[in-house]
């Protein structure tokens, strides 16, 4: 049995990990279940916004800083691939097939840019660290925690008491029925849209941080965050955050009470186990 200081920073990173894993599938959620595409090239999108905080970084701007630049053009990036969708009437099994073929060349692009070698971000919030109780707490993972919250806790808050998340949630439920009543479904979609892509941007810098960026990172992640969108729940903004630290604990616990190569057992255990027991959920 491992002592309970491995187990107590298992449980720690687990959570830290979890809030990676619900900043990412924040955007895809959101995307899937009011927009009704499965944007596979939320990953890559993550990816490229790590490669350009690397870049931007290595050339003297503040990591934070980049996302004054990462963030508009993410934004507006995702607003004209949910025009093209529109315009050509994409549907949802069709936006997986064409987001994937995009992520190819996203990832193309990348090794083409920076090569296939690894690629780490120096940065001196790496070195911050606390200890806090026998635990150690890194910067870099706290803010990961941090900004998942918060986005998460403000995007379901907008969902739930603003007129835009209404108007959001009555075009996702009836287009029709809301357009009839004002509500302007096609620039609310191109939005949120927009909105999805930026959080891409936020996961981006979240992995440059703390992680060594490779391209082919971008697959590493669909699994887990794929079963961390279903067992949140399609088009929920906290059930994904919930979702991930229950999946990133779990992962660390078996991790730490097993072995590593066991750990993909979790999610995708989970992932098999609702699509079976609560197949409604597609």
């Amino acid at each position: 049995m491992p002592s309970l200081a491995l187990l107590g920073q298992s449980l720690l990173s687990g959570i830290f990990v979890g809030a990676l894993y619900g900043l990412l599938g924040l955007g895809l959620s959101l995307a899937w279940g009011l927009l009704g595409q499965i944007n596979l090239a939320h990953f890559a999108l993550a990816m490229l916004g790590a490669y350009l905080t690397y870049q931007l970084s290595s050339a003297g701007l503040d990591p934070f800083l980049t996302l004054a630049i990462i963030l508009p053009a993410f934004f507006l990036l995702g607003m004209a691939l949910h025009w093209l969708f529109a315009r050509f009437a994409v549907s949802a099994f069709n936006s997986l097939l064409i987001t994937f073929g995009l992520t190819v060349i996203i990832e193309s692009g990348i090794q083409w840019v920076w090569s296939a070698d690894f690629r780490r971000l120096e940065s001196h919030y790496a070195e911050v660290r606390w200890r806090l109780a026998g635990l150690y707490v890194p910067l870099p993972e706290l803010v990961t925690l941090l900004l998942a919250a918060a986005l998460a806790l403000g995007l379901w808050a907008a969902l739930r008491y603003t007129d835009f998340g209404k108007a959001i949630r009555a075009s996702a439920e009836d287009a029709t029925m809301a357009q009839a009543f004002g509500v302007n479904a096609r620039a609310l979609a191109l939005l949120l849209s927009g909105i999805c892509a930026a959080l891409a941007g936020v996961a981006g810098l979240c992995i440059a941080l703390s992680y060594t960026l490779a391209p082919s990172q971008i697959y590493a992640w669909v699994g887990v965050v794929f079963a961390v969108v279903m067992l949140g729940g399609l088009g929920s903004a906290l059930g994904p955050l919930v979702a991930g630290i229950v999946i990133g604990v779990s992962e660390a616990i078996t991790m730490a009470l097993t072995a590593p190569s066991w750990a993909p057992l979790v999610s995708f255990s989970l992932l098999i186990a609702l699509l079976v027991l609560r197949p409604e959920k597609l």
